[in-house]
């Protein structure tokens, strides 16, 4: 049990944190603190709401079900909005869920993850995050390597190449960026970070080799998922589904 000490202890640091990514963004000149205060309030208020409704969640598996489709839901629209595509972002979705939903399945149907909610929501959300956050990077990359390089683009239709290929020419690299932390996480496991699926098996009494072999797998269906997620931000980006909402318009930290 946490006793009240500890809950105060919790809270001093949660605040330090937050005041020092706050105040290194301003003093360097990165971003104002507002976005730092208020992803930190917003993880306070989530983790809080969370907490309250777990335990029913966890022990009925459609509302389990509910839950995995709200964290697909709530992906979608943050990607939406850090991608500045606006109503166009939608379409992030299908990029998101194009990998993680197939590897959720997978490893239903082989019997290596339980059709209980303790496990399926801690793996989906791992799955659904990676996707989030690979199509956010992707996004990003390849709509600003479009706008930067639009004379080239120009350049290939003059040349004869229909957009679809003249689009994928420009942004498959960029895009492929979004890739390096999954692969550098994936390259490093056990040497410089120990993942959440490993440490949360760990600390709930799992044998270590058990918590290893569970990790290896989340972390390979999460490159799989990642590498699918750019994939297909790179064909709607090229079939121009996915466009930034104004014409060079300004993706803000907030």
């Amino acid at each position: 049990m946490i006793d009240a000490t500890d809950w105060v202890r919790l809270l001093i640091v949660c605040v330090l944190f937050t005041v020092a990514a706050g105040a290194i963004a301003w003093a360097t000149g990165l971003t104002t603190p507002k976005p730092f205060l208020k992803a930190a309030a917003r993880a306070v208020a989530q983790l809080a709401a969370v907490s309250a409704v777990i335990t029913l969640v966890l022990n009925h598996l459609g509302l389990t079900g509910a839950f995995l489709a709200l964290m697909a839901i709530v992906a979608t629209a943050t990607s939406a909005r850090r991608t500045g595509t606006g109503w166009k972002g939608t379409w992030v979705a299908v990029a998101i869920l194009i990998g993680s939903v197939p590897a959720l399945a997978l490893l239903i149907l082989i019997g290596l993850l339980p059709v209980k909610g303790i496990a399926l929501i801690p793996v989906g959300g791992i799955l659904i995050g990676g996707a989030m956050t690979a199509t956010t990077l992707s996004t990003r990359r390849a709509l600003d390597t479009l706008n930067d390089r639009h004379g080239e683009y120009e350049a290939a239709l003059a040349l004869g190449f229909m957009e679809p290929t003249a689009v994928r020419f420009l942004v498959r690299q960029p895009a492929a960026e979004a890739l390096l932390p999954p692969l550098d996480q994936t390259r490093t496991v056990g040497l410089v970070t120990l993942p959440g699926a490993f440490v949360g098996m760990l600390l709930g009494g799992a044998p270590v080799w058990q918590a290893g072999a569970l990790q290896l797998v989340v972390l390979l269906a999460l490159l799989a998922v990642e590498v699918a997620a750019v994939a297909t931000v790179v064909e709607l980006v090229a079939r121009g589904l996915i466009r930034r909402a104004s014409h060079g318009s300004e993706v803000r930290l907030t």
